[in-house]
């Protein structure tokens, strides 16, 4: 009769162990996952994308027993040669949010044409909601004057160069999403040449003589 309490013991301790052990572990990889989550604003990329968590809203729904908590992730994708995507996505827990925010970041990228592959090729304009963008081309060693989500947009697609400004809402949403209308309406000089008929290097000298007779007046 000694025997059973004892080996109940060990064996309910064994088990309290692994419990306790499990839940720890469960526990400490989640503040990880969300710590390593929201560190990870700056850059997360893998061997092909670059992502970047631009903001991240906590919602409550009110039940009949309490409040239930979500989670509602803005990512922004790039490749840092010119393709660039953002998606939002919505769950229960932080990185699972992420996780759905960048795979639909993934399915919505498109292709913007950059000039010498470090800047824009003209000024541009862009518009959502409440949300107003303006996007200036900018002489290499400029780096990127942007701020908050514009400046992620602008990192992971790969500019270098660039000079904005936002007018309008200061709504995260809105932002990035001016910022992309503004993105998609770039054109580049081979394909306007190609729509008037007419060679590449006409269009771009046309463009080059201001600058340098102002250079010149300077």
């Amino acid at each position: 009769m000694a025997r059973t309490p004892t080996g109940g013991n060990e064996r309910d301790g064994g088990r309290g162990g692994e419990r306790e052990g499990g839940r720890g572990r469960g526990r400490g990889g989640e503040r990880d996952n969300r710590g390593g989550e929201r560190g990870g604003r700056e850059e997360r990329g893998g061997d092909e994308f670059i992502d970047k968590l631009v903001h991240i809203n906590r919602v409550a729904k009110v039940v009949k027993g309490g409040r239930r908590f979500a989670f509602a992730a803005l990512v922004v994708v790039g490749d840092a040669k010119g393709r660039v995507g953002f998606g939002s996505g919505k769950a229960r827990e932080v990185p699972e949010a992420i996780r759905k925010a960048t795979e639909s970041a993934k399915r919505q990228m498109f292709k913007v044409p950059l000039r010498e592959g470090r800047t824009l090729h003209h000024d541009l304009y862009g518009r959502f909601g409440a949300g107003k963008v303006i996007l200036r081309a900018a002489p290499a060693g400029t780096g990127i004057i942007a701020g908050g989500p514009m400046r992620a947009v602008f990192e992971t697609m790969g500019i270098q160069d660039i000079v904005s400004k936002s007018v309008g809402s200061n709504n995260p949403h809105n932002m990035v999403k001016a910022t992309l209308v503004a993105l998609k309406s770039m054109t580049s000089p081979r394909a306007v040449a190609t729509k008037r008929g007419k060679k590449v290097a006409e269009i771009v000298g046309r463009r080059e003589e201001p600058a340098k007779e102002a250079a010149k007046e300077a």
